[in-house]
């Protein structure tokens, strides 16, 4: 009796230290899987403020480009206003001279349709011509849109 108590003891004692060691053992496997999470967790922290320095750089461009836009709008907006005043003097009948002088407003017509195709080129991204950028007086301007065609000339 003595004997079989001290095997129950002796077998507790070892499936207590075989316990502990399965427990041990567990414990370092939680461990490097919870290492491999951090390593990953760091490189996902990584990646994302690389993203957000992306958004932030894309977002500065789009500021820019706006501004940009906006002083074009500006400009195309001043010539709008500059053709409107030519169109609009007093109370002449543009189509009244257009029946008296078809010749002359045909040609007027057809040179201000040219600088109008050429002020959509510039807008488009066209380049602008050595011409176009050397131009300072009224006589060589593109009357339609000098603020985008001729960028030295200045109304005075």
């Amino acid at each position: 009796m003595f004997g079989s108590v001290r095997v129950i003891i002796m077998a507790v004692v070892f499936i207590g230290i075989s316990g502990a060691g399965v427990y041990v053992m567990k414990l370092r496997s939680d461990n490097a899987i919870l290492k491999a999470n951090q390593v990953l967790l760091e490189q996902s922290v990584e990646s994302q403020k690389q993203v957000i320095q992306k958004q932030q750089q894309d977002f500065s461009q789009i500021l820019e480009s706006n501004k940009k836009m906006n002083t074009l709008i500006n400009g195309l907006q001043k010539d709008i206003d500059a053709l409107d005043k030519r169109f609009n003097k007093g109370a002449r009948d543009f189509g009244k001279i257009a029946l008296e002088k078809y010749k002359l407003v045909e040609k007027i017509i057809n040179k201000g349709s040219d600088r109008a195709t050429r002020c959509v080129e510039i807008a488009g991204g066209s380049p602008l011509t050595e011409k176009e950028i050397n131009a300072t007086k009224k006589s060589e301007i593109n009357t339609e849109c000098p603020s985008i065609a001729n960028p030295n000339y200045e109304s005075y």
